[in-house]
């Protein structure tokens, strides 16, 4: 790995550390039912052109995460084509922060955006 891939995959682990919790609560809260773990990784990994791949197994933690901070909720059943499987939901808890982050997500998104195509320079506001 040469010295630009390095700077690449510091930025794309920094940058993901916040946004994974943010994409989990969204997809469950667009769930018409309980998901488990990997049907998640699967849905993230189809619609995110690569952006988690390789990354399934850093989901588990923060869902058990989430749990425990008390925006998902999550039971174990059993699965007749192997082990057991636990399924997350979104509690009402988790849709209220999902909103609030959402509302932070898009103010640093448009900020960003601002600076990078040049709407947002130093001494000037959007």
């Amino acid at each position: 790995m040469d010295e630009l891939e390095g700077h690449l995959k510091k930025f794309q682990k920094e940058m993901s550390a916040g946004t994974v919790s943010l994409v989990l609560l969204g997809v469950l809260a667009r769930a018409d039912e309980p998901m488990y773990g990997y049907l998640i990784a699967k849905r993230l990994g189809e619609a995110g052109e690569g952006v988690l791949a390789g990354k399934q197994s850093a989901l588990y933690p923060v869902l058990r995460n989430l749990c425990a901070a008390g925006l998902l909720d999550s039971e174990i059943e059993p699965s007749v084509a192997g082990p057991p499987r636990r399924y997350y939901r979104i509690t009402a808890t988790g849709r209220t922060v999902l909103g609030q982050w959402t509302g932070a997500w898009t103010a640093t998104r448009d900020f960003v955006d601002g600076v990078l195509d040049g709407r947002i320079t130093q001494g000037a506001s959007a």
